[in-house]
């Protein structure tokens, strides 16, 4: 925990930089954090994305995925990242004062804090490696559903978090970006921000929601066995 300090107020963060009171967010608190996000002044442009964060939170409960911010401001990937530069939750979503708790609030509810995966099945034919059957495997998750250990990822648990979130099948375009982001963590050790996993596939956001249309975090970095925060 530390504090931000900005005119004569004290904003409590949390390890990661993100306000641990949704409540206490004011201008104010956006204003001061900018700076530390490559963000030199807060334009109107800004101002609109995070009050239809904020806007969006309020009345759902849980943060807007990119693809809604993006389609809802008529937004390219790479406006968004002219305009947030440390990445959309990393970035906007922190200025609005949304902490990932609370972006994520309602989502994964009652998941059990280890998630069986039975009887997997062959790989799909894309997935790296050799087919295996396996009877029963066990997956650590935290409550909202992540991996908490990297190291314990397969395609098998990549199969059936896809499968529970409606993706019956993995195809050779989905599993790009699976491999993509666990290599880009293993080599950089962070989550590429969705700018960067754009940019290095050749593909645009609308594309990546076709693959991935519970979101970028909550679908492509869940099923990559990683998480964010």
């Amino acid at each position: 925990m530390r504090t931000l300090i900005f005119r004569e107020k004290g904003y409590v963060l949390d390890d990661d930089g993100f306000l641990t009171d949704y409540n206490q967010w004011d201008p104010s608190f956006a204003e001061g954090l900018a700076a530390s996000l490559e963000i030199p002044r807060l334009s109107e442009k800004h101002w609109e994305i995070i009050h239809f964060i904020r806007d969006s939170y309020e009345r759902s409960g849980r943060c807007p995925s990119v693809y809604q911010t993006c389609r809802s401001k008529n937004l390219t990937i790479k406006v968004l990242k002219r305009l947030f530069p440390t990445g959309y939750l990393r970035g906007a979503c922190k200025l609005a004062g949304i902490t990932y708790r609370e972006g994520y609030h309602g989502f994964s509810a009652g998941l059990p804090p280890v998630v069986a995966l039975t009887d997997p099945g062959e790989r799909h034919p894309s997935a790296r490696g050799v087919s295996t059957r396996q009877s029963e495997k066990a997956y650590l998750v935290n409550v909202r559903g992540f991996l908490l250990n990297p190291d314990d990822w397969d395609e098998d648990y990549a199969i059936h978090r896809a499968y529970e979130m409606g993706l019956a099948d993995l195809t050779e375009r989905h599993w790009k970006i699976i491999y993509f982001l666990r290599e880009s963590f293993k080599k950089n050790g962070v989550v590429p921000t969705v700018y960067e996993t754009c940019e290095q596939n050749g593909i645009e956001i609308e594309n990546l929601e076709e693959l991935f249309p519970q979101g970028y975090h909550r679908g492509a970095v869940k099923i990559a066995g990683l998480h964010v925060l």
